[in-house]
């Protein structure tokens, strides 16, 4: 190794949605910090997870209600999609994000930027020992913000076949004539809505009896039939018994049960993440990994060594970019003498298909379970069809579904499919995060037309759960 050891106060490796943020404000402490990376600054999420993703998401979405246009009384003739165009638009807005990301690390004062492989080298008396090509640290704290990348299942001729995944699916510049996803859950779903309405046929295929199985049944089905409107093809509860890729690039999937094989010219492995934790030399100062290969930690996010921490999706405390924001907060507000803790948080997520899924909390299942141990619920539900704004939209697909502790008064979960689900939700959760009684969202004043003044009038209806 060439050159001294450079003694830092901390060291972070990667650049997930944690880092950035984490780093500069314990530099404006006076402290100094290492940053690595050894791929694209910014992690998944801006460079191959929501901002790519949702930025494709609504070259999808004009290109649907254009094709609506006459529902509307607006006539715009054939609608082609430029797929090669949208998808340099979608790598300008990812540039730009990481070009900003990039700035404010290396410009913050006390923050050096490293490109490359970071591994944990054993330990320099009280400090860790961090390498990173021919250079070495000796950091008083380290934070690991990793991530993870896709995974794929153990399918025979799958990994021979080169299957696309939610990375480099983005790399296409044409719409697929025929997209064959492997997986029903979030990411595949959108997936599957977005390149449908590009202009590709699309195949769902899933293992378990139901798509986005997550959720309740009755939301399930309604994504199934919603995405079935639009013409994508669903196969849940299937086995794949083998893949193949023929000599004109096809690709073919062999089914069990004597069902019949699936052939498209595109396949997409949306089936889970690995975390990246192989080769950062944790074994060197003694942290405990699961069988999965994720880091464990307590609600403080400190690993099983003291002055390591894990955050963001390798500490599988939540696999988005909000927990993985909040992780950072926790952190260093208990650096400064808080006592912030990840312990009971509270799920919060959404499924970005068109309308989206918002979820907060609980779901029915999970209020049924509850109930086994004496848990008493109150449950109201609005289907979207009904909601006045979602008819002067013309987007009526979908329902409310809100729970309310019994003896408690206090929300504990909303499931919604519908028009602005994803931020409507939200109300739910800042009232569960204030410990406010329902009647406090019940008796408030909503402005009309908005799809969210119906809460009130849903509350007052609200009946015994069973």
């Amino acid at each position: 190794m060439s050159g001294a050891p450079v003694e830092v106060d901390a060291a972070a490796i990667g650049t997930g949605q944690a880092t950035p943020a984490l780093a500069t404000a314990l530099a404006s402490r006076g402290e100094s910090v290492v940053v690595f990376e050894r791929g694209l600054v910014g992690g998944s999420c801006v460079n191959v997870g929501c901002t790519p993703t949702k930025t494709l998401r609504k070259t999808a979405r004009v290109a649907h209600l254009a094709r609506r246009a006459s529902d509307f009384g607006v006539h715009v003739g054939d609608v082609r999609v430029d797929v090669a165009a949208a998808m340099m638009r979608v790598q300008a807005i990812v540039a730009a994000s990481r070009t900003g990301l990039t700035s404010w690390i290396s410009g913050a004062a006390g923050v050096e930027l490293v490109h490359g492989d970071a591994r944990l080298d054993g330990r320099a008396g009280d400090r860790f020992v961090v390498r990173s090509h021919d250079r070495t640290w000796l950091a008083a704290r380290v934070y690991l913000n990793v991530g993870t990348r896709p995974a794929l299942p153990p399918v025979p001729g799958l990994a021979d076949a080169s299957p696309l995944t939610n990375e480099t699916i983005l790399a296409l510049r044409e719409a697929p004539a025929h997209l064959v996803i492997i997986g029903g859950s979030y990411i595949g779903l959108e997936f599957a809505q977005i390149f449908r309405r590009l202009g590709s046929a699309v195949t769902v295929l899933e293992g378990s009896r139901a798509v986005a199985s997550r959720e309740d049944p009755d939301i399930s089905a309604r994504i199934a039939a919603m995405l079935e409107a639009e013409g994508v093809c669903i196969h849940a509860g299937v086995r794949i018994e083998r893949v193949s890729r023929g000599d004109d690039g096809g690709v073919t999937l062999t089914l069990g049960d004597g069902l019949a094989p699936v052939t498209g010219s595109h396949l997409l492995a949306a089936t889970g993440r690995t975390p990246n934790t192989a080769g950062l030399g944790l074994e060197s100062v003694g942290v405990t990994l699961d069988a999965q290969g994720y880091v464990p930690v307590n609600g403080a996010l400190a690993t099983n060594i003291t002055g390591i921490w894990a955050l963001g999706d390798v500490n599988r405390r939540g696999a988005f970019t909000h927990t993985s924001w909040q992780d950072h907060d926790i952190v260093l507000a208990n650096h400064i003498g808080g006592s912030r803790t990840a312990d009971g948080r509270i799920t919060t997520y959404a499924m970005y298909t068109d309308p989206p899924l918002g979820r907060v909390g609980m779901s029915e299942r999970d209020a049924r379970e509850a109930m086994a141990d004496g848990r008493r619920f109150l449950v109201v539900r609005q289907e979207m069809a009904k909601v006045s704004r979602a008819k002067e939209e013309g987007e009526t697909t979908g329902v409310i579904s809100v729970l309310v502790d019994a003896a408690t008064d206090r929300f504990v979960g909303i499931s919604m499919l519908g028009i602005g689900a994803d931020e409507i939700v939200q109300v739910i959760a800042a009232m569960i995060a204030a410990d406010a009684p329902y009647q406090v969202v019940r008796d408030f004043l909503p402005i009309h037309p908005t799809v969210t003044e119906f809460f009130p009038t849903m509350l007052q209806r609200l009946e015994p759960f069973s």
